[in-house]
């Protein structure tokens, strides 16, 4: 199994995917959090918390599926290489 994923890259693919999932939720909440598209309209009633901590969560939501569907991505394409190369080498 180990070496399934090492051929798949798969420790690299899931470095580089959870990177851009923190990268996009961080990104996407400073917009949030800093108004930079504008103010929040307030009609809305958050229980418990206000909005940052019901956004920070979200924000979290967003990193690790994004990082879930990059790291998937990166695989699949490996695998797809990989059975490319094996397909181009003449048989023994």
């Amino acid at each position: 199994m180990l070496v399934l994923l090492e051929s798949l890259s798969f420790y690299r693919n899931a470095r580089v995917g959870a990177a851009v999932g923190a990268l996009l939720a961080v990104l996407l909440y400073f917009v949030r959090a800093l108004e930079l598209l504008g103010p929040v309209i307030d009609t809305r009633e958050y229980p418990l918390f206000g909005p940052d901590v019901w956004f920070l969560l979200l924000a979290f939501v967003l990193a690790a599926t994004s990082a879930l569907s990059v790291a998937i991505a990166l695989t699949i394409a490996a695998a797809v290489r990989g059975a490319r190369e094996t397909d181009a080498e003449p048989p023994e």
